[in-house]
């Protein structure tokens, strides 16, 4: 076996583990280590040498309704990127890929928002008009505006939310967009509470 074939069955395994070893609570997975977390971004790094990021779980629709949807947590602006540059959306899909648990919530989720748009709207979610989009973000993002026909809507943001932020803080991209410049090494990662609030701030959902 090829040293190049061996690394990527590596790789393959590690991420296996990462996904399986996720534990999933009500508001989003459990604290990634700090090392965990670079192997996500490094396996998507690898992934893009050959080629656009090809999704591991969604379907292609799914996909662009979660990429539309990370932007809208995250968007960037004049003074630094946002999810989408981070690579949040391939960050989540490929967890997703090797946790059934954490794909259910995310295509059940991207679906009803699709249905919730529809009924609003009679479009699905990408296809809305940015109006139209933040409109629902604004009724699902706040757990004051709990009722039963949005609560799952309103389950499922806090996943995406929370998610979309601890991607974008452990990619190169966020360390910078936080000024970190130290180079110590972490046994955990745990996104501050600040630079959550920061990105909400940032978003049009604040």
């Amino acid at each position: 076996m090829s040293e190049e074939r061996y690394d990527e069955l590596s790789r393959r395994e590690i991420l296996r583990n990462i996904g399986l070893g996720l534990t999933l609570t009500a508001g989003g997975a459990d604290l990634l280590s700090a090392q965990a977390a670079q192997h996500v971004h490094q396996a998507v790094a690898e992934q893009k040498k050959s080629g656009p990021y090809k999704p591991k779980c969604f379907t292609a629709h799914e996909y662009r309704t979660l990429q539309k949807l990370a932007d809208l947590i995250v968007p960037a602006d004049e003074k630094s990127k946002g999810a989408i540059e981070a690579g949040a959306p391939e960050f989540i899909d490929l967890l997703a890929s090797n946790n059934a648990d954490l794909a259910a919530i995310f295509t059940g989720g991207l679906a009803w928002m699709d249905r919730e748009m529809e009924r609003r709207h009679k479009a699905n979610f990408v296809s809305a008009t940015p109006e139209q989009q933040t409109a629902l973000l604004d009724a699902i993002a706040y757990r004051k505006n709990d009722a039963p026909e949005i609560a799952p809507g309103i389950r499922f943001f806090a996943w995406a939310r929370n998610m979309t932020v601890d991607a974008f803080y452990t990619s190169r991209t966020g360390v910078d967009d936080l000024g970190y410049k130290g180079n110590g090494s972490m046994s955990e990662f745990s996104v501050p509470e600040e630079a959550i609030q920061y990105a909400l701030r940032r978003s049009n959902l604040a």
